[in-house]
């Protein structure tokens, strides 16, 4: 009786209509597996997303396939960031299933709340990496990609909190603003920034991540560093 139960609840639960799937990824140089959405069939007033059964942790997926409860800007598709320069082809959120999961049990909490985790960064191939470096090559804003950082590696985002109309959370600064007024313990701040700020870092950190004291937009998985930097390019249409 269970089993059948189980079987109805889940696609209600899930939500609305499928994106596309896009053709597959290259693979890294370390073999990381990554894993594109399978097309499914448009059923009325219902989506079907993918299923984390028979994923490993380590898997890449693409975000948007996996819940549809997400916000995207993301900002090194454009020349809206720090680095003045375009240097993602096109624009997507890719994490480890681990994150994913992660992500996703955080983005469900806030949405009881009324918020929806908004995406600045997600992984970031570490050909992007050395591109950054190139631009702006300083370990105190971009990490040396010799090395890597936890974004190649599938277990870092960039985020923000934003209203069910799209309105951004006033979190103090813009994105990528490097100054002590992004700092976590900088307490000299409006009352609802310091509020908010501290939403996203203790609601964060209850599903698994930590943050960085001098960038109240940024998470890191634990455990996210132990895993290998990583190199595939999405496709783009």
């Amino acid at each position: 009786m269970h089993r059948y139960f189980f079987l109805v609840v889940i696609p209600l639960f899930l939500g609305c209509q499928p994106r596309a799937s896009k053709a597959q990824p290259e693979r890294s140089q370390d073999k990381d597996t990554v894993v594109n959405a399978v097309p499914e069939k448009k059923v009325p007033n219902a989506i079907k997303l993918k299923s984390f059964d028979g994923l490993a942790d380590t898997t890449f997926v693409r975000l948007a396939d996996f819940s549809s409860d997400f916000v995207y800007d993301m900002r090194y598709a454009t020349t809206n960031n720090f680095l003045k320069a375009k240097v993602y082809d096109c624009p997507e959120c890719y994490t480890r299933v681990k994150t994913a999961k992660a992500l996703i049990a955080a983005n469900a909490e806030f949405m009881d709340k009324g918020y929806k985790i908004k995406f600045f960064d997600c992984y970031r191939p570490n050909f992007v990496q050395f591109k950054m470096w190139k631009l702006v090559p300083n370990p105190q804003y971009v990490a040396n990609p010799v090395k890597g950082s936890i974004h190649n590696k599938g277990g870092a985002v960039d985020i923000t909190l934003v209203d069910f109309d799209g309105n951004e959370l006033d979190m103090g600064t813009d994105f990528d603003f490097f100054g002590k007024k992004a700092h976590h313990d900088h307490l000299d701040l409006p009352q609802e920034v310091l509020e908010n700020r501290s939403l996203l870092k203790r609601t964060m950190e209850k599903h698994g991540f930590w943050g960085i004291r001098t960038e109240w937009w940024h998470y890191n998985l634990s455990g996210g560093s132990n895993d290998k930097v990583a190199d595939f390019r999405w496709p783009c249409d």
